[in-house]
């Protein structure tokens, strides 16, 4: 699954650890699913859905290639 949060996360000015802290997870976390070594918890997903005020699917996608 490809994602945009590390565009999203630098177009607001937040570090990984900020954005870590705001919605509950760890650093390194955020640092694996920037790297789509990991793909986040459904409860994840919504917290950065509501903090970005975007759909889910506009953070989160397939990559048909």
């Amino acid at each position: 699954m490809k994602n945009k949060l590390k565009i999203l996360r630098a177009e607001r000015n937040y570090t990984q650890e900020d954005l870590a802290e705001i919605i509950g997870v760890s650093r390194q976390a955020i640092n694996a699913i920037e790297k789509e070594k990991f793909d986040p918890s459904l409860p994840t997903a919504f917290r950065l859905s509501k903090l970005f005020q975007l759909p889910i699917e506009e953070i989160f996608y397939f990559d048909k290639n």
